[in-house]
């Protein structure tokens, strides 16, 4: 019985340390069976190969190349206008007509003395010849002939400086008079402006001097249509930098407007100075920055894995791939913060 009384508390405690022992397993097995059922949703993109370009970017206000103010060369009054700004115009077109009546009397004025000077300078040419005046009559018959010659002659380009025409093609883009205004000599009366070629003009840092050339393919965006890009060209570049700023000038020519871009657009230039083909490639959102080394996640049998990378050209979606991974692997665009090595993930969406 003593025996007894001892063995029943033993065997109480046994029995309490046994069921405590397997809850603690019970709960660490429900632990463990919960991490290994965590999965992480991804997006992912794989390895491509394509073209990827290096440019220089800079912003510039778009220019027109040829432009031209266009001036009365006689005073009178404007008696009509035959274009408007936004009308398109060829050189040597008539564009304003100025009164001209005056030039016409005058003209005819200057022709009718002409006519008898003409023929008082024939008259003693021909008395000259035969001796009978003097040298002297005869030199003075000729100069009056030739100052009346050059006389009409000023009448006459007179008169057709009341026809005011465009020295330039390309569309008005001001006028300044109205009919009904007296203009004087040199009073301006339109601007011209040839939108074909656009320019926009740079000023690159001196540093970026190796990489520009003339005739590098070049891609413009203007604020004005955002969904748009027009095509240019390096078309000058100037040999000398400017030792006050430290930079040189570049002119850009658009050579294709699609009939929307203006003079005075403020844009955005891009100036592609090298092109690497068929090169590796992927989403710039895959890469992974950290203390100047570049990583991506490799999903590989529904596990993630981190791969260190380098990294060449960008062209602001896409990033050169120069080492680190391989064609079609499958690297994670989004969701990479959750992950660790190792991590099971769940593609929801391949690029």
């Amino acid at each position: 019985m003593k025996t007894l009384r001892y063995s029943l508390p033993l065997l109480v405690m046994i029995t309490a340390l046994v069921f405590t022992s397997a809850c603690n397993n019970g709960n660490e097995e429900n632990q463990n069976g919960e991490d290994e059922d965590l999965i992480i949703p991804v997006e992912v993109s794989n390895v491509s190969r394509g073209d990827i370009s290096a440019y220089y970017a800079n912003t510039a206000t778009l220019e027109a190349e040829q432009e031209a103010t266009v001036v009365a060369k006689v005073r009178g009054i404007v008696r009509e206008i035959y274009v408007e700004e936004g009308d398109e115009v060829k050189a040597g077109q008539v564009i304003a007509k100025i009164e001209d009546d005056q030039y016409r009397i005058e003209a005819a004025r200057a022709k009718a003395t002409l006519d008898r000077l003409k023929n008082d300078f024939d008259r003693n040419k021909e008395l000259y010849e035969k001796n009978l005046i003097a040298a002297e009559a005869y030199q003075n018959a000729q100069y009056e002939y030739e100052s009346q010659k050059a006389a009409y002659e000023l009448a006459q380009l007179n008169l057709e400086h009341t026809s005011i025409k465009s020295p330039i093609g390309g569309v008005i883009s001001e006028r300044y008079v109205k009919v009904g205004n007296m203009i004087g000599t040199d009073q301006q009366v339109y601007r011209v402006t040839d939108f074909s070629p656009l320019q926009a003009i740079l000023h690159i840092p001196e540093h970026e001097m190796a990489k520009i050339r003339n005739d590098q393919r070049a891609e413009l965006r203007v604020d004005a249509l955002p969904n748009q890009t027009f095509a240019g060209h390096v078309e000058r570049i100037s040999p000398v930098v400017d030792s006050q700023t430290g930079t040189f000038k570049v002119t850009v020519y658009v050579d294709e407007t699609k009939g929307m871009l203006r003079p005075g657009m403020f844009g955005r230039v891009k100036i592609v100075y090298d092109t690497r083909e068929n090169t590796r490639m992927i989403p710039k959102s895959a890469v992974m920055s950290e203390d100047l080394a570049q990583s991506v996640y490799v999903i590989k049998d529904s596990l993630a894995f981190k791969k260190a990378i380098k990294t060449g050209y960008t062209n602001g979606v896409n990033v050169e791939v120069i080492e680190g991974l391989e064609d079609g692997e499958m690297v994670v665009t989004i969701g990479q913060g959750s992950l660790q090595d190792s991590t099971k993930v769940n593609v929801i969406s391949n690029l």
